[in-house]
């Protein structure tokens, strides 16, 4: 998951794709080429499930049902959500940015479904790998 993001990202895969899901407290959903949650980049990534709690910060990969549909799509967990926990691959966390993503997270959001769509679209302008620590 982490060779997926980082190729993704260095790719400009994410240039100019939005946060299309944001739920306060819960986490900020982005990754989808066409914003809508459907898309991806043409394949997926086998589960890794491991030992990484779901807490505030972090970084996991979202799926469809099938535990092995994993491709763009990300989310950021904006508050703990430990019944994620051995069913999402968590492979990253935040180091900084807690402003922005309290800021993504409490943006308005439209009406209807779940609600969870932002008013205003939420652009990732620039994804950039800076530095990798195993």
């Amino acid at each position: 998951h982490v060779a997926n993001f980082i190729k993704l990202a260095e790719s400009g895969f994410y240039d100019g794709t939005i946060f299309h899901r944001t739920i306060p407290g819960f986490m900020i959903q982005g990754g989808c080429p066409d914003g809508t949650g459907m898309g991806g980049p043409g394949w997926q990534v086998d589960a890794e499930f491991n030992d990484t709690p779901h807490t505030r910060g972090v970084l996991s990969m979202a799926r469809s049902q099938d535990v092995n549909s994993a491709g763009s799509q990300f989310f950021v967990c904006h508050g703990d959500a430990g019944f994620l926990d051995n069913q999402y691959t968590a492979f990253g966390r935040l180091v900084s940015g807690d402003e922005a993503l309290d800021a993504i997270a409490n943006a308005p959001t439209q009406p209807g479904g779940e609600g969870s769509k932002p008013v205003a679209p939420i652009k990732i302008e620039k994804a950039e790998v800076i530095s990798v620590e195993a």
